[in-house]
């Protein structure tokens, strides 16, 4: 759908979270990501002790520390494949 992703966070042992997002930030190997609707499909490793940050429709964020993991950007959304995902309060703007 235009203007939304699809995301799931998902963790070794559950699902963590899923719903529709206006955006998704996370840390990779590379460097830092900020993942918007229509985003070229890629795929990235979650460097180690990072968070990665939600922005549900609707408003407000949802931040989870990530152990590790994968994160994949396909035409259907955003999957984050943590090895452990404990949520957090998201950091101040």
């Amino acid at each position: 759908m235009a203007g939304q992703l699809n995301v799931e966070v998902v963790a070794v042992d559950s699902k963590v979270w899923s719903g529709a997002a206006e955006a998704v930030y996370a840390r990779t190997t590379e460097g830092e990501l900020g993942i918007l609707p229509r985003h070229q499909p890629l795929l990235g490793e979650l460097r180690i002790d990072s968070t990665v940050r939600v922005q549900p429709v609707g408003g407000g964020e949802l931040a989870w520390k990530i152990e590790g993991g994968f994160l994949s950007v396909t035409t259907d959304g955003v999957t984050i494949l943590a090895e452990t995902a404990e949520a957090v309060a998201p950091a101040s703007a």
